[in-house]
Protein backbone atom coordinates (compact mmCIF):
# COMPACT_ATOMS: atom_id res chain seq x y z
CA UNK A 1 0.00 0.00 0.00
CA UNK A 2 1.39 3.22 -0.75
CA UNK A 3 2.48 5.89 1.76
CA UNK A 4 1.49 9.20 1.36
CA UNK A 5 3.32 12.82 3.36
CA UNK A 6 1.04 15.17 5.13
CA UNK A 7 2.07 18.50 5.99
CA UNK A 8 -0.29 19.90 8.87
CA UNK A 9 -1.09 23.77 8.58
CA UNK A 10 -1.86 24.39 12.12
CA UNK A 11 1.08 22.97 13.76
CA UNK A 12 3.23 22.65 10.84
CA UNK A 13 3.98 18.64 12.05
CA UNK A 14 4.81 16.58 8.86
CA UNK A 15 3.64 12.59 8.97
CA UNK A 16 2.52 9.53 6.70
CA UNK A 17 -0.26 7.86 6.11
CA UNK A 18 -0.77 4.65 4.40
CA UNK A 19 -3.77 4.30 2.05
CA UNK A 20 -4.61 3.42 -1.09
CA UNK A 21 -4.15 4.95 -4.29
CA UNK A 22 -7.94 6.15 -4.28
CA UNK A 23 -8.20 7.55 -0.78
CA UNK A 24 -5.10 9.72 -1.83
CA UNK A 25 -7.02 12.77 -2.19
CA UNK A 26 -8.86 12.33 1.28
CA UNK A 27 -8.93 14.41 3.60
CA UNK A 28 -6.08 13.19 6.20
CA UNK A 29 -6.01 14.67 9.59
CA UNK A 30 -3.03 15.22 11.95
CA UNK A 31 -2.21 13.10 14.49
CA UNK A 32 -2.52 16.08 16.83
CA UNK A 33 -6.19 16.25 15.60
CA UNK A 34 -6.20 19.40 13.41
CA UNK A 35 -8.11 19.00 10.16
CA UNK A 36 -6.17 21.76 7.78
CA UNK A 37 -3.72 18.94 6.15
CA UNK A 38 -2.09 19.30 2.67
CA UNK A 39 -0.44 16.15 1.00
CA UNK A 40 3.08 17.07 0.03
CA UNK A 41 4.82 16.05 -3.23
CA UNK A 42 7.16 13.47 -2.14
CA UNK A 43 10.26 12.30 -4.11
CA UNK A 44 10.56 9.20 -4.39
CA UNK A 45 14.25 7.08 -4.28
CA UNK A 46 15.09 3.72 -6.03
CA UNK A 47 17.84 1.90 -5.08
CA UNK A 48 19.15 -1.27 -6.42
CA UNK A 49 21.28 -2.22 -9.18
CA UNK A 50 20.32 -3.66 -12.87
CA UNK A 51 20.42 -7.51 -13.52
CA UNK A 52 21.48 -6.84 -17.19
CA UNK A 53 23.24 -3.90 -18.85
CA UNK A 54 21.18 -2.08 -21.52
CA UNK A 55 22.68 -2.92 -24.74
CA UNK A 56 24.15 0.06 -26.92
CA UNK A 57 21.85 2.28 -28.79
CA UNK A 58 18.57 0.93 -26.66
CA UNK A 59 18.04 3.63 -24.39
CA UNK A 60 18.92 8.07 -24.44
CA UNK A 61 17.17 10.85 -25.01
CA UNK A 62 15.87 9.37 -27.84
CA UNK A 63 15.83 5.93 -28.17
CA UNK A 64 20.11 5.62 -29.23
CA UNK A 65 22.05 8.08 -30.83
CA UNK A 66 21.35 11.63 -30.25
CA UNK A 67 23.55 11.83 -26.61
CA UNK A 68 26.59 9.74 -28.13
Amino acid sequence: MPRYEYRCRTCGDTFELSRPMAESSAPAACPHGHEDTVKLLSTVAVGGTASTPAAPGSGGCCGGGCCG
